[in-house]
């Protein structure tokens, strides 16, 4: 079992930016999700854990060993899935994952190859192991992505926006490959969509501006929220009105009409109607919250 218990980070860039506020989380084995709006500080925390730069402050044990002291050490054991990387034009999804074993220290030619023909196995790019990646659909190449990640038997795996452009077959089968992956080690899936992290984690937090909004189980912080979003249709020239009285946490068009999300403890009236709480409410409450 795999423990990695980030203590207290915080980083400030020279433009003035704090990117990490006194952020503190401990992940094991399984899909832990990073939510969070564009800008959030999600791509710090990651570059942080993988040792790329060094926090002002705080310290991350992977397995008891300080990593910040030691980056050497999460870098063997670290599998990496960007939300877009380039590929070589013409060079075969095999000829590619060997070519990335080789950087990263996978010697021994035969096991070498025992492994990339495992991946793409558990892939289901097997048959497409002699086609050029360049040529491959997105839900392909996110496969690949997944493949090449797992190279070198990693125990922590960073996964940023994976399913950003998939269509749903592309995106379920994505996410079922994913899930399959975290049995068995940490999976830190790094997102702004809402959508999956319910699908697929456990354990998450909500990250905006450098600080962890919120921190636990997607189920435990909707069970919170029961019986207090309220929804209504309205028309758009009403919103600063409703703004003004109500606690608003979200505006979605729907068939051309504006309907609110509110947060109430008891009923508002007024032609509101209770609305089954979701992650999405969970997530809207929180940035609000933080405003």
């Amino acid at each position: 079992m795999n423990s990695l218990q980030i203590k207290n980070l915080n980083k400030t860039y020279g433009n003035g930016v704090e990117a990490m506020q006194d952020i503190s989380l401990e992940i094991g084995n399984g899909i832990f999700g990073l939510l969070g709006p564009n800008g959030a500080g999600k791509s710090t925390l990651m570059k942080t854990i993988a040792g790329l730069q060094t926090p002002d402050t705080g310290r991350i044990l992977f397995n008891d060993v300080d990593i910040v002291a030691d980056p050497g050490f999460v870098k063997q054991q670290l599998g990496y899935l960007p939300q877009d990387f380039g590929v070589y034009p013409k060079i075969s999804a095999y000829d590619l994952l060997e070519h990335l074993a080789v950087l990263k220290g996978v010697g021994d030619k035969k096991s070498r190859k025992e492994q990339i023909y495992a991946l793409l196995e558990k892939t289901n790019l097997f048959n497409e192991r002699n086609k050029a990646v360049s040529s491959f659909s997105g839900g392909m190449r996110q496969r690949f992505g997944v493949a090449q990640s797992l190279l070198g038997n990693p125990q922590i795996i960073i996964v940023d926006e994976p399913t950003a452009g998939l269509d749903p077959e592309e995106r379920n089968r994505f996410n079922n490959l994913l899930s399959e992956i975290g049995e068995q080690v940490i999976v830190i899936l790094s997102t702004h969509l809402v959508e999956d992290v319910r699908n697929l984690c456990t354990k998450m937090a909500i990250i905006n501006k450098g600080k962890v909004l919120a921190y636990g189980n997607p189920e435990v912080f909707i069970k919170e929220l029961e019986a207090c979003i309220w929804t209504k249709s309205i028309d758009k020239s009403e919103l600063p009105t409703y703004k003004e009285k109500f606690e608003v946490i979200a505006t979605q068009l729907n068939a051309g009409k504006l309907y609110l999300q509110i947060y109430s403890k008891k009923n508002p009236d007024n032609g509101f109607v209770t609305k089954q709480a979701d992650l999405e409410a969970v997530y809207f409450a929180q940035l609000h919250n933080a405003k």
